[in-house]
């Protein structure tokens, strides 16, 4: 439960942590265990500016392919990319500067 720490969570299964100014986003691992394995993930790109709520990218899976959402706006800093995931990797999608709205409860 330590890894909930800190964690707030959209209806729509992504999660946000912010430490300082940058917010970690990334999906559930219930939302994960329901794709399986992932395939495909688009995200945006490095520089790019967020509405919390807006459209993130999409995730991809052998049984699924669904939107991803942002929780909170603001400006991309880090991005994985889509080569380096796994599923240890896959619920972590990016890094950004976090904004001042958010849609997590």
């Amino acid at each position: 439960m330590a890894e909930l720490i800190g964690l707030r969570f959209a209806q729509t299964h992504e999660w946000v942590k912010t430490e300082g100014e940058t917010a970690t986003v990334g999906i559930t691992e219930y939302a994960q265990s329901q794709l399986g394995d992932v395939i495909y993930l688009e995200l945006p790109a490095v520089g790019q500016q967020l509405d919390a709520g807006g459209r993130l990218g999409v995730i991809e899976s052998v049984k699924a392919a669904s939107d991803l959402y942002s929780p909170v706006g603001g400006e991309v800093t880090e991005a994985t990319p889509s080569s380096r995931i796994t599923p240890s990797t896959s619920t972590r999608i990016h890094t950004a500067r976090a904004g001042s709205s958010s849609s997590a409860p």
